[in-house]
């Protein structure tokens, strides 16, 4: 899937606060793709990075797979044409929700 297309449905837009978890702030933009399943039986979600406000919907590239080592599921790296980012720039702008997890960032 790295390299692919795909277009992400925003219900985490960059500045807003997860729905149960408060005090969890989102300092990126966070959806899912629709159609697509992941292991935990929803559909896939991603992270995208390289956009710096609150959108909705988003079309991008799959530059990284975050594989979560201690979960059913894993996040989806999506950045617009052209931009790309180390493993540790990815870490550090996704590290607000995978410093629970035991992460591995895949590219």
């Amino acid at each position: 899937m790295i390299g692919e297309i795909v277009t992400v449905t925003v219900d985490r837009p960059l500045g807003s606060y997860h729905p149960e978890y408060r005090d969890m702030y989102y300092p990126v933009n966070y959806g899912y793709i629709e159609g697509i399943m992941a292991p935990d039986g929803e559909e896939q979600d991603a992270y995208i990075l390289g956009v710096d406000t609150p959108v909705k919907q988003f079309t991008g590239r799959i530059i990284a797979v975050v594989h979560r080592h201690d979960d059913a599921e894993e996040k989806w790296v999506v950045c617009p044409e052209g931009i790309t980012f180390t493993k540790e720039e990815i870490m550090n702008q996704i590290r607000f929700q995978e410093q629970y997890y035991h992460s591995e960032i895949i590219m």
